[in-house]
Protein backbone atom coordinates (compact mmCIF):
# COMPACT_ATOMS: atom_id res chain seq x y z
CA UNK A 1 0.00 0.00 0.00
CA UNK A 2 1.23 3.48 -0.82
CA UNK A 3 2.53 5.67 1.96
CA UNK A 4 1.24 9.07 0.88
CA UNK A 5 1.48 11.86 3.41
CA UNK A 6 -1.22 14.47 3.95
CA UNK A 7 -0.90 17.74 5.78
CA UNK A 8 -2.76 16.40 8.79
CA UNK A 9 -0.16 13.63 9.22
CA UNK A 10 2.88 15.45 7.93
CA UNK A 11 6.16 14.72 9.64
CA UNK A 12 4.77 12.76 12.57
CA UNK A 13 6.41 9.81 14.24
CA UNK A 14 3.98 7.52 12.43
CA UNK A 15 6.03 8.03 9.27
CA UNK A 16 9.04 5.79 8.87
CA UNK A 17 11.64 7.79 10.71
CA UNK A 18 15.36 8.20 10.35
CA UNK A 19 17.01 10.03 13.19
CA UNK A 20 20.26 11.84 13.47
CA UNK A 21 22.71 12.62 16.22
CA UNK A 22 25.93 14.54 16.19
CA UNK A 23 29.55 15.05 16.97
CA UNK A 24 31.59 18.02 18.05
CA UNK A 25 32.12 19.93 14.82
CA UNK A 26 35.06 21.98 13.73
CA UNK A 27 34.19 24.68 11.22
CA UNK A 28 36.66 25.79 8.57
CA UNK A 29 36.44 28.48 5.92
CA UNK A 30 37.91 27.40 2.61
CA UNK A 31 37.22 30.55 0.57
CA UNK A 32 40.79 30.40 -0.73
CA UNK A 33 40.25 26.91 -2.17
CA UNK A 34 36.74 26.24 -3.43
CA UNK A 35 37.41 22.90 -5.14
CA UNK A 36 36.40 20.20 -2.64
CA UNK A 37 38.10 17.51 -4.73
CA UNK A 38 41.46 19.07 -3.80
CA UNK A 39 40.87 18.82 -0.05
CA UNK A 40 41.35 16.08 2.53
CA UNK A 41 38.55 15.83 5.07
CA UNK A 42 38.54 14.43 8.57
CA UNK A 43 35.33 12.77 9.73
CA UNK A 44 33.76 15.86 11.33
CA UNK A 45 31.45 18.51 9.93
CA UNK A 46 33.22 21.19 7.90
CA UNK A 47 31.79 24.09 5.92
CA UNK A 48 33.20 24.50 2.41
CA UNK A 49 32.57 28.01 1.16
CA UNK A 50 31.56 28.50 -2.47
CA UNK A 51 31.93 24.79 -3.13
CA UNK A 52 29.95 24.68 -6.38
CA UNK A 53 28.39 27.03 -8.95
CA UNK A 54 25.37 26.04 -11.04
CA UNK A 55 24.78 26.92 -14.69
CA UNK A 56 22.83 30.07 -13.69
CA UNK A 57 25.85 31.36 -11.76
CA UNK A 58 24.38 30.65 -8.30
CA UNK A 59 27.13 29.71 -5.84
CA UNK A 60 26.49 27.31 -2.95
CA UNK A 61 28.30 26.52 0.28
CA UNK A 62 28.66 22.85 1.13
CA UNK A 63 29.33 20.87 4.28
CA UNK A 64 31.13 17.61 4.89
CA UNK A 65 29.31 15.35 7.33
CA UNK A 66 31.09 12.05 7.81
CA UNK A 67 32.35 10.87 4.42
CA UNK A 68 29.75 12.81 2.44
CA UNK A 69 29.79 16.37 1.11
CA UNK A 70 26.32 17.94 0.84
CA UNK A 71 25.14 21.28 -0.44
CA UNK A 72 24.42 23.46 2.60
CA UNK A 73 21.82 25.47 0.65
CA UNK A 74 18.68 24.59 -1.30
CA UNK A 75 19.09 24.35 -5.07
CA UNK A 76 17.76 27.36 -6.97
CA UNK A 77 18.75 26.73 -10.58
CA UNK A 78 16.35 27.42 -13.45
CA UNK A 79 18.30 25.20 -15.87
CA UNK A 80 19.95 21.81 -16.04
CA UNK A 81 23.71 21.55 -16.45
CA UNK A 82 23.12 20.93 -20.18
CA UNK A 83 21.37 24.31 -20.49
CA UNK A 84 17.80 23.01 -20.74
CA UNK A 85 15.31 25.31 -19.01
CA UNK A 86 13.15 24.03 -16.14
CA UNK A 87 9.84 25.89 -16.57
CA UNK A 88 7.73 27.34 -13.78
CA UNK A 89 4.83 25.03 -12.94
CA UNK A 90 1.15 25.55 -12.21
CA UNK A 91 -1.40 23.30 -10.47
CA UNK A 92 0.70 20.19 -9.98
CA UNK A 93 2.39 20.00 -13.38
CA UNK A 94 3.47 16.45 -14.26
CA UNK A 95 6.24 17.45 -16.68
CA UNK A 96 9.50 18.83 -15.19
CA UNK A 97 8.87 22.13 -13.41
CA UNK A 98 9.80 24.36 -10.46
CA UNK A 99 7.78 26.41 -7.98
CA UNK A 100 8.73 29.46 -5.92
CA UNK A 101 8.12 28.68 -2.22
CA UNK A 102 6.04 30.86 0.07
CA UNK A 103 2.62 31.66 1.43
CA UNK A 104 1.24 33.13 -1.79
CA UNK A 105 -0.87 31.31 -4.35
CA UNK A 106 1.44 31.57 -7.35
CA UNK A 107 5.08 31.86 -8.37
CA UNK A 108 4.88 35.61 -8.86
CA UNK A 109 3.76 36.21 -5.26
CA UNK A 110 6.53 34.00 -3.91
CA UNK A 111 9.39 34.97 -6.24
CA UNK A 112 11.31 37.01 -3.65
CA UNK A 113 11.76 33.89 -1.49
CA UNK A 114 13.82 31.99 -4.05
CA UNK A 115 17.18 33.63 -3.35
CA UNK A 116 17.12 32.39 0.24
CA UNK A 117 14.91 29.27 0.18
CA UNK A 118 15.62 27.96 -3.32
CA UNK A 119 13.00 26.53 -5.66
CA UNK A 120 10.63 23.62 -5.07
CA UNK A 121 10.91 21.05 -7.89
CA UNK A 122 8.68 18.17 -8.90
CA UNK A 123 10.36 14.76 -9.13
CA UNK A 124 10.43 14.77 -12.94
CA UNK A 125 12.52 17.94 -12.79
CA UNK A 126 14.80 16.43 -10.14
CA UNK A 127 15.51 13.27 -12.16
CA UNK A 128 15.83 14.83 -15.65
CA UNK A 129 14.71 11.62 -17.37
CA UNK A 130 16.67 9.16 -15.19
CA UNK A 131 15.09 6.18 -13.45
CA UNK A 132 14.84 5.56 -9.72
CA UNK A 133 18.10 4.56 -8.04
CA UNK A 134 18.70 2.57 -4.86
CA UNK A 135 22.48 2.76 -5.17
CA UNK A 136 24.99 4.59 -2.98
CA UNK A 137 26.07 6.77 -4.70
CA UNK A 138 22.91 7.11 -6.76
CA UNK A 139 24.63 7.77 -10.10
CA UNK A 140 21.85 10.28 -10.93
CA UNK A 141 23.09 13.74 -11.86
CA UNK A 142 19.56 14.85 -12.65
CA UNK A 143 19.04 18.49 -11.77
CA UNK A 144 22.38 18.86 -9.98
CA UNK A 145 25.44 20.77 -11.25
CA UNK A 146 28.29 18.83 -12.86
CA UNK A 147 30.28 16.89 -10.28
CA UNK A 148 27.25 16.53 -8.01
CA UNK A 149 24.24 14.22 -7.95
CA UNK A 150 20.76 13.65 -6.50
CA UNK A 151 21.06 11.60 -3.28
CA UNK A 152 19.38 8.20 -3.18
CA UNK A 153 17.45 6.99 -0.17
CA UNK A 154 20.56 4.97 0.75
CA UNK A 155 22.66 8.15 0.79
CA UNK A 156 20.17 9.91 3.03
CA UNK A 157 20.36 6.85 5.29
CA UNK A 158 24.14 7.10 5.37
CA UNK A 159 23.81 10.71 6.50
CA UNK A 160 21.30 9.93 9.22
CA UNK A 161 23.23 6.88 10.39
CA UNK A 162 26.41 8.92 10.70
CA UNK A 163 24.75 11.72 12.63
CA UNK A 164 22.99 9.11 14.77
CA UNK A 165 26.35 7.75 15.77
CA UNK A 166 27.50 11.09 17.22
CA UNK A 167 26.00 11.85 20.63
CA UNK A 168 26.69 15.60 20.52
CA UNK A 169 24.04 16.06 17.79
CA UNK A 170 21.26 14.65 20.00
CA UNK A 171 18.90 16.73 22.10
CA UNK A 172 18.62 15.40 25.65
CA UNK A 173 20.84 12.41 24.73
CA UNK A 174 18.00 10.85 22.74
CA UNK A 175 18.84 9.45 19.31
CA UNK A 176 15.34 10.35 18.13
CA UNK A 177 15.92 14.03 18.82
CA UNK A 178 18.32 15.04 16.05
CA UNK A 179 16.31 17.32 13.72
CA UNK A 180 17.61 20.47 15.40
CA UNK A 181 21.18 19.58 14.45
CA UNK A 182 20.25 19.68 10.74
CA UNK A 183 17.95 22.72 10.82
CA UNK A 184 18.93 26.34 10.28
CA UNK A 185 18.80 28.71 13.24
CA UNK A 186 16.57 31.19 11.37
CA UNK A 187 13.17 31.27 9.62
CA UNK A 188 11.41 28.46 11.53
CA UNK A 189 8.11 29.04 13.32
CA UNK A 190 8.32 28.91 17.10
CA UNK A 191 7.44 25.81 19.12
CA UNK A 192 7.13 25.35 22.89
CA UNK A 193 8.02 21.64 22.62
CA UNK A 194 11.48 20.96 24.02
CA UNK A 195 13.85 19.51 21.39
CA UNK A 196 11.51 20.48 18.52
CA UNK A 197 13.15 22.32 15.63
CA UNK A 198 11.20 25.50 16.43
CA UNK A 199 12.22 25.57 20.09
CA UNK A 200 15.22 27.81 20.86
CA UNK A 201 16.54 28.33 17.33
CA UNK A 202 19.92 29.42 18.70
CA UNK A 203 20.64 25.77 19.53
CA UNK A 204 19.96 24.56 15.97
CA UNK A 205 22.31 23.66 13.11
CA UNK A 206 25.26 22.04 14.86
CA UNK A 207 25.96 20.09 11.65
CA UNK A 208 25.79 23.20 9.41
CA UNK A 209 23.40 21.34 7.10
CA UNK A 210 21.15 24.41 7.44
CA UNK A 211 17.79 22.92 6.44
CA UNK A 212 15.34 25.75 5.67
CA UNK A 213 11.53 25.60 6.06
CA UNK A 214 10.66 26.17 2.40
CA UNK A 215 7.51 24.08 2.73
CA UNK A 216 6.20 22.33 -0.34
CA UNK A 217 3.86 22.48 -3.31
CA UNK A 218 1.12 19.92 -2.63
CA UNK A 219 -1.11 18.41 -5.29
CA UNK A 220 -3.57 16.47 -3.12
CA UNK A 221 -6.34 14.44 -4.73
CA UNK A 222 -9.82 15.42 -5.97
CA UNK A 223 -11.11 14.99 -2.40
CA UNK A 224 -8.17 16.85 -0.81
CA UNK A 225 -8.69 20.41 -2.02
CA UNK A 226 -7.50 21.80 1.30
CA UNK A 227 -4.15 20.12 0.74
CA UNK A 228 -3.47 21.68 -2.65
CA UNK A 229 -1.02 24.50 -3.31
CA UNK A 230 1.79 26.10 -1.33
CA UNK A 231 1.80 24.83 2.25
CA UNK A 232 3.98 24.70 5.36
CA UNK A 233 6.27 27.64 4.49
CA UNK A 234 8.16 28.51 7.67
CA UNK A 235 7.02 25.23 9.23
CA UNK A 236 8.57 22.31 7.34
CA UNK A 237 11.45 21.28 5.10
CA UNK A 238 11.06 18.46 2.55
CA UNK A 239 13.90 17.00 0.46
CA UNK A 240 13.51 14.62 -2.48
CA UNK A 241 15.59 11.49 -2.92
CA UNK A 242 16.36 9.72 -6.21
CA UNK A 243 14.48 6.61 -5.02
CA UNK A 244 10.89 5.52 -5.58
CA UNK A 245 8.97 3.96 -2.68
CA UNK A 246 6.66 2.15 -5.08
CA UNK A 247 5.92 2.43 -8.80
CA UNK A 248 5.10 6.14 -8.72
CA UNK A 249 5.81 7.81 -5.36
CA UNK A 250 9.33 9.00 -4.50
CA UNK A 251 10.85 8.88 -1.01
CA UNK A 252 11.67 12.13 0.78
CA UNK A 253 13.07 13.28 4.11
CA UNK A 254 11.26 15.94 6.14
CA UNK A 255 11.62 18.15 9.20
CA UNK A 256 8.94 20.08 11.06
CA UNK A 257 9.10 22.99 13.49
CA UNK A 258 7.00 21.04 16.02
CA UNK A 259 8.98 17.77 15.90
CA UNK A 260 12.39 16.61 17.06
CA UNK A 261 12.82 13.78 14.54
CA UNK A 262 13.65 13.51 10.85
CA UNK A 263 10.84 11.78 8.97
CA UNK A 264 11.04 9.46 5.98
CA UNK A 265 7.98 8.95 3.81
CA UNK A 266 6.78 9.26 0.20
CA UNK A 267 4.65 11.67 -1.80
CA UNK A 268 3.19 12.18 -5.27
CA UNK A 269 5.94 12.80 -7.84
CA UNK A 270 4.04 15.83 -9.16
CA UNK A 271 4.43 17.64 -5.81
CA UNK A 272 7.18 20.20 -5.30
CA UNK A 273 9.94 19.82 -2.67
CA UNK A 274 13.42 21.20 -2.06
CA UNK A 275 16.61 19.62 -3.42
CA UNK A 276 20.03 19.14 -1.84
CA UNK A 277 22.75 17.74 -4.08
CA UNK A 278 25.67 15.62 -2.88
CA UNK A 279 29.21 15.63 -4.27
CA UNK A 280 30.29 12.75 -6.56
Amino acid sequence: MKKIITLSLMLTVTAAVLLLTSCQKEKVNNDSNTDPDNQQYPSTAHVIRKAVTDIDGNTYDAVQIGNQVWMAENLRTTRYADGTTIPLGTQGTVSPCRYAPGRGQNNEENATNVAHFGYLYNWAAVMHGDNSSLANPSGIQGICPSGWHVPSDAEWTELTDYVNSQSQYQCDSNIVNIAKSLSSNTDWESSSSHCAVGNDLTSNNSTDFSALPAGGYFVGTPIEDDFRGYKQFGESAFFWSATLYDSSNPIYRGLSYINANVAKSSYYASGGFSVRCIRN
